[in-house]
């Protein structure tokens, strides 16, 4: 049985994204309080967030603000509004600027929203005496290593090949002196490669299932070589759940990923047959900042918190194109394109 979480409060930046709005539906269903802040942006269509977050509006524990968090003083404002509430369960910061590839044309938003955004949420969070924080950082953080094995905890992060990266890699030490300084108790999610229902539509699973079912060709990037720890939603939430009751330690960094690593090419084999059609592709040059390999060392999620991620990809895989079949055909902007 999940552990019931009544009369805890959280907030949840980023919540009416694809990761956050399944966090809350699983924070809800423990008997937990949500105040989900975010600013509905552009980056891909907010109908697809506002969709996310509508079943919830109606819920006595849910409250939504639409906040961009480099406003300071708003974010301030309703942290102090729910403090008393907050104190007794904490922040999940999943809010961000996404993906590699954009930051690489827009850096200066990146820095702004990602850390600037993070220090105002730390920064209200110590004005309003709230001291646990489960911040959402990425494997980019590990960038290009020597070494094929499984990317642990305690390797050198000081060379991030992105923008995006080195955004969650300031986190990680902004969060790491927050927690020096003022007593807050950090853990850091270096999240690898989610998917699942309502991904959103500009990563590699959801686009490839949306080209290849209506007959365009998909971009490889690369020989089909590059190889990702593709993780299930419902296995990266069972891990937030995790975070949020950890308190042995004041600090710590986590790998959330999946057990197993797949290559490009065995993906689109199994969109293929989840779908029932063949795909075309069109192959092109490696992307600047993209790493070749994401391998998810999970050991210590599992020594911290029993984390045990259990969905394969071959299931997840079907899962997601169930979802997206069902979404296609609704007036739901589910499966529509940013």
């Amino acid at each position: 049985m999940p552990k019931p979480l009544s009369g805890r409060s959280y907030l949840v930046t980023g919540g009416a994204g694809f990761i956050g709005s399944h966090l809350i539906r699983a924070l809800l269903e423990r008997g937990a309080g949500v105040v989900c802040v975010d600013d509905f942006d552009d980056f891909y269509d907010p109908r697809i967030k506002r969709e996310n977050v509508r079943p919830f509006l109606e819920h006595e524990a849910f409250t939504l603000h639409q906040t961009d968090i480099r406003n300071a003083e708003r974010v301030q404002e309703i942290m102090s509004a729910s403090a008393e509430q907050l104190v007794t369960g904490g922040i999940v910061h999943l809010a961000a600027r996404a993906g590699v590839r954009p930051s690489l044309e827009q850096p200066r938003l990146y820095l702004e929203t990602n850390v600037g955004g993070t220090l105002n949420l730390v920064e209200a969070a110590r004005a309003c005496g709230i001291r646990k924080f489960v911040f959402s950082s990425s494997s980019s953080v590990y960038g290009e290593r020597p070494s094929s094995g499984p990317f642990r905890e305690d390797e050198d992060v000081s060379k991030p090949i992105s923008p995006y990266a080195s955004t969650k890699a300031m986190c990680e030490s902004l969060l790491h002196t927050y927690s020096h300084l003022f007593g807050f108790r950090v853990v850091a999610l270096r999240l690898f490669t989610v998917y699942g229902p309502g991904q959103r539509p500009d990563l590699a699973i959801h686009k490839f299932t949306r080209l290849i079912d209506s007959g365009q060709p998909i971009p490889l990037f690369g020989d089909g070589s590059t190889q990702r720890a593709y993780t299930y939603v419902d296995d990266i939430v069972q891990g937030c759940l995790a975070a949020v009751e950890y308190d042995a330690t004041p600090f710590e960094i986590v790998n959330l990923g999946a057990a197993q690593t797949i290559r490009l090419s065995l993906l689109v084999e199994l969109i293929e047959k989840a779908l029932g059609k063949k795909a075309t592709i069109d192959w092109l040059p490696p992307q600047p900042g993209d790493v070749t390999i994401t391998h998810a060392d999970v050991s210590k999620a599992e020594r911290l918190f029993g984390y045990e991620p259990s969905t394969k990809i071959e299931d997840g895989i079907r899962r997601f194109v169930e979802w997206y079949v069902a979404a296609r055909g609704e007036e739901s902007p589910g499966g529509s394109e940013e």
